[in-house]
């Protein structure tokens, strides 16, 4: 099965990759800024998200795998990729696997190292959504607030509604196969990959996911890699930041 994408403008192939719970269409407006420099963006529905196929199989192997498989769909044979958090890392294995494919590489806010599991309360409140009552995103809004108090969460979150029928709501993404595979979010990248593609890690200052040891883990495994913080940004830095985050990606790629 071929992952859902939209694609976008004309050019050298830039795949981007969501986090986990996100879509493609998170990424919209940036992509559409790097189409105007000469890219024909992919934005791309990881498995069990968005708009692409369901599975009760989910690991980083499986998503790297199928990026392969959307590649030679679209006879991508040489690509730049950004990912951000989940996204990041299979872009990480993705590119440790088949290095000749990638051109460049962007990791947005996640390291090659394991991470714990900490989505229990968002997987807790869109487990709670109760869709026999639901009629509106209001509505759902009131019933994760009981879970997630921040606001910017919860509408990165309710973007996964929609209309199943009418006047029926459901979520896109397979929430089962997701809470049964946490664990597998957290994985980290084997430590005998070396990745010696040309990638720049971009973290958020206000951001714990990279930190000074992880910094010496990414200059070992990833010899060819820079760190640039983006100000005024926590982990989703390219909704924060979006003007910092697009000069850092786009002077990288030129």
């Amino acid at each position: 099965m071929i992952l859902h994408s939209k694609i976008f403008g004309e050019g050298t192939p830039f795949i981007i990759l969501h986090g986990f719970l996100g879509m493609g269409d998170n990424w919209k407006t940036l992509g559409k800024r790097f189409s105007q420099l000469g890219y024909q963006i992919h934005f791309v529905d990881q498995r069990n998200h968005g708009r692409s196929f369901h599975s009760e199989a989910f690991d980083y192997e499986l998503l790297a795998e199928d990026l392969l498989t959307y590649c030679a769909h679209y006879n991508i044979k040489k690509c730049i990729i950004l990912g951000h958090s989940m996204g990041g890392k299979t872009a990480m294995l993705f590119t440790a696997l088949y290095p000749d494919l990638v051109n460049k590489l962007i990791v947005a806010d996640i390291a090659p190292r394991f991470y714990p599991i900490h989505h229990d309360a968002i997987l807790e409140g869109l487990s709670a959504l109760d869709f026999t009552t639901l009629k509106n995103r209001t509505q759902a809004d009131e019933q994760l607030s009981n879970y997630i108090s921040e606001f910017g969460i919860r509408q990165f979150l309710l973007k996964n509604l929609y209309w199943v029928s009418q006047g029926q709501l459901g979520l896109r993404l397979n929430l089962n196969a997701l809470k049964n595979n946490v664990s597998e979010i957290g994985e980290a990248l084997p430590s005998h990959l070396k990745v010696e593609t040309s990638t720049l890690f971009l973290r958020g200052d206000k951001s714990e996911y990279i930190g000074p040891e992880d910094e010496k883990q990414i200059s070992v495994q990833f010899p060819n890699s820079d760190v640039v913080t983006i100000s005024n940004a926590g982990h989703w830095l390219h909704a924060e930041n979006p003007n910092e985050f697009f000069t850092a990606v786009t002077h990288f790629i030129d």
